[in-house]
């Protein structure tokens, strides 16, 4: 099927740029809507994620990735070139994106102000958590599948969070540019100051839509262990396990080709969308 491919931006009342593709098939007005949200350290681009959305709009939905606001990653779309907003990317800010995007989604920004029958949400790792929180949150969200997401937002030991106070800032490794990426601590003072908000097994409780949490069983990232507690925790959900690939589904970036594990990842989420949009 021939797809439709544009950019976009849009800049949300909280704060910076928000840049965007959107994907849909030429040949018919789609009647679904998919948001697909990146992780920690992710973007629009990056790997897997314009595969995903190609395939996604082969299978009939309108299906809009973005970059958030604060991700770091500047204009030319491929690197992290703003690292003063990546420090100040706090998870508030984060959700409030997703928010938004879903805000423009439901109203028909994207389809000539059609609004679409139906909207779902695939988010990735981080993406996965805000994703979470962020339908929990709505009623107008009608799916979710969450690849290798998180089960918590709080990564860090106490000795971690004492020392990240005093300095102000912690610095993160990129081990695929080589950068040292900081946080400053307003995301930690968020964090901790929205704990009720941002605890993601509590949101999780609360998502009542069909859910897919699909997630490598060799994933050394984000453990198995946080995808069975939010199968455990949400009413709606249901794990699709890819035996033998890890956090990535073995993707990498640039982007080589489909892997085993992407292909069964992005094959459920196909079917999951079929049932719970339609198309």
């Amino acid at each position: 099927m021939a797809l439709i491919h544009r950019r976009d931006e849009v800049v949300p009342p909280h704060g910076e740029v928000i840049r965007i593709d959107v994907r849909r098939p030429a040949a018919a007005e789609p009647r679904s809507a998919v948001l697909v949200a990146h992780g920690f350290k992710g973007f629009k681009d990056w790997g897997f994620f314009p595969y995903l959305c190609e395939r996604l709009a082969d299978d009939g939905h309108l299906v809009v990735s973005f970059n958030g606001s604060r991700n770091g990653v500047g204009p030319n779309l491929a690197d992290f070139t703003d690292l003063e907003a990546f420090g100040r990317n706090t998870f508030s800010h984060e959700v409030g994106d997703v928010h938004h995007m879903v805000d423009l989604l439901t109203a028909g920004e994207w389809s000539g102000g059609r609004r679409p029958e139906a909207v779902g949400i695939v988010g990735h790792s981080r993406g996965g958590g805000t994703g979470i929180v962020t339908v929990a949150e709505r009623d107008d969200v009608s799916s979710l599948v969450t690849w290798a997401a998180i089960s918590t937002f709080q990564r860090w030991t106490r000795e971690q969070r004492e020392e990240w106070k005093r300095q102000g800032v912690v610095y993160i490794a990129n081990a695929r540019t080589g950068q040292e990426m900081p946080l400053y601590r307003m995301v930690l003072d968020d964090l901790e100051a929205n704990s009720r908000r941002f605890d993601i097994l509590s949101a999780a409780a609360r998502v009542n839509i069909p859910w897919l949490i699909v997630h490598g069983a060799d994933d050394a990232t984000v453990s198995l262990i946080e995808a069975r507690e939010l199968v455990r925790a949400g009413p709606g959900a249901r794990l699709e396990l890819v035996e033998g690939s890890g956090h990535t589904f073995e993707a990498v970036h640039p982007f080589e080709g489909s892997t085993p594990g992407l292909d069964r990842a992005v094959g459920a989420t196909l079917r999951h969308f079929r049932s719970s949009l339609g198309a």
